[in-house]
């Protein structure tokens, strides 16, 4: 895996445990040789992530439409800044650097961005690993959710099964790894979705 999607909130939540989970998804991420693929913001857990991959002399790409930017939301440090038209086209340009992609605690935005890379995995558009970071459990509630919509018959038990899901990052770097090494790999010249 050379980069990873990594979708968070903007903004701290109450429990400083988030903004220390960030900080150590980072660090981690840089020390493994992991890029980092972000939303491209300065605050909140976004910003926290960004600056631990950092300060532990990672690669940080941030995506960010060109309106959010000009709102001065865009992180100056990063790496690279890709700038885009529109929060779709945000997530198709996060989606063609990453190879895999993770959910941290997060709100409306960080659900809809991960739900829509997972929809497009089911659909067939590309065949990246999806996973959630389930520490302290902040996502068990939501997966339960899920486990209850595929019980009733509207969503796949397997497409459920397909999620990697752990407490810490190492375990679900290593769920995704194992799904990423699934990935029939394209011939010679060939791009693979």
């Amino acid at each position: 895996m050379r980069r990873l999607a990594v979708f968070l909130a903007a903004s701290d939540g109450h429990d400083p445990a988030h903004a220390e989970l960030a900080a150590s998804v980072g660090a981690e991420l840089a020390r493994r040789g992991i890029g980092l693929v972000y939303g491209g913001g300065r605050r909140g857990l976004m910003g926290v992530v960004a600056d631990s991959a950092l300060k532990a002399g990672g690669e940080v790409i941030g995506v960010m439409p060109r309106s959010m930017v000009e709102r001065e939301w865009a992180h100056e440090g990063v790496t690279e800044l890709l700038m885009c038209d529109s929060m779709h086209e945000r997530k198709a340009l996060m989606a063609e650097r990453a190879d895999a992609f993770v959910a941290l605690p997060g709100g409306l935005g960080t659900l809809e961005e991960i739900f829509e890379v997972w929809s497009w995995r089911q659909l067939g558009f590309h065949a990246k690993p999806i996973g959630f970071l389930d520490a302290g459990g902040f996502w068990t509630p939501l997966l339960g959710a899920l486990r209850g919509i595929a019980d009733s018959g509207f969503l796949p038990a397997s497409t459920l099964d397909d999620l990697a899901v752990a407490p810490d990052l190492p375990g679900l770097l290593a769920a995704l790894q194992d799904r990423l090494r699934s990935i029939p790999q394209p011939a010679h010249g060939e791009n693979l979705r």
